[in-house]
């Protein structure tokens, strides 16, 4: 993407094809699967335009989203904790 206050989506397809990437939604289709759990969304990494198969949970108290992109099985992916500011 390209690098500036608000670097664009250089390497995404479609309607998010070089489109600011703060601001975008980047998880969508979360179904509730449990408390403060959702699974079977989608979620897009902007740095490389892909969008995989995505998992959440909810960490002390809503302070922390435990994150985990994947394909195909959850054994193929990487967890980010994203922290409430």
């Amino acid at each position: 993407s390209e690098q500036g206050s608000n670097p664009v989506c250089s390497a995404c397809d479609g309607e998010r094809k070089d489109q600011p990437i703060t601001g975008m939604t980047i998880l969508w289709d979360l179904k509730p699967d449990g408390e403060q759990t959702w699974s079977e969304g989608s979620i897009l990494d902007p740095a490389k335009g892909k969008t995989y198969r995505a998992k959440a949970k909810l960490l002390q108290g809503g302070d922390k989203l435990e994150v985990r992109g994947y394909v195909g099985i959850e054994a193929l992916g990487r967890t980010q904790t994203w922290v409430r500011q």
